[in-house]
């Protein structure tokens, strides 16, 4: 069996830049601890993608562990696609455009 590759919707990149941007401008160091969640829920998502259970239009969401966003997420046959880095307290489902 071949390890499903990640890919991202381009708004999904987007809103991760401009939240690692915002905490960079106030900390550093809690820019670098944002990115290495979210490179830590990225690797969780391709050890085992059925491991949250399933949302609107099949798709998935997990939420880092200290900071207040999700990564939803839907999987194919051949990849695991990003389609947001939601903050919590966005409006819900905003991302469903994107489906």
């Amino acid at each position: 069996m071949t390890a499903k590759q990640l890919s991202f919707h381009p708004a999904a990149v987007e809103e991760a830049e401009a939240a690692a941007r915002w905490y960079r401008e106030r900390s550093p160091r809690a820019a670098a601890r944002f990115v290495n969640e979210l490179n830590q829920v990225f690797e969780k998502i391709l050890d085992g993608p059925r491991r949250w259970p399933r949302g609107p239009s099949d798709t998935r969401r997990v939420k880092l562990p200290c900071f207040p966003f999700l990564v939803i997420y839907r999987e194919s046959r051949d990849a695991i696609q990003i389609l947001a880095i939601a903050h919590g307290r966005r409006s819900p489902n905003y991302w469903k455009s994107r489906l």
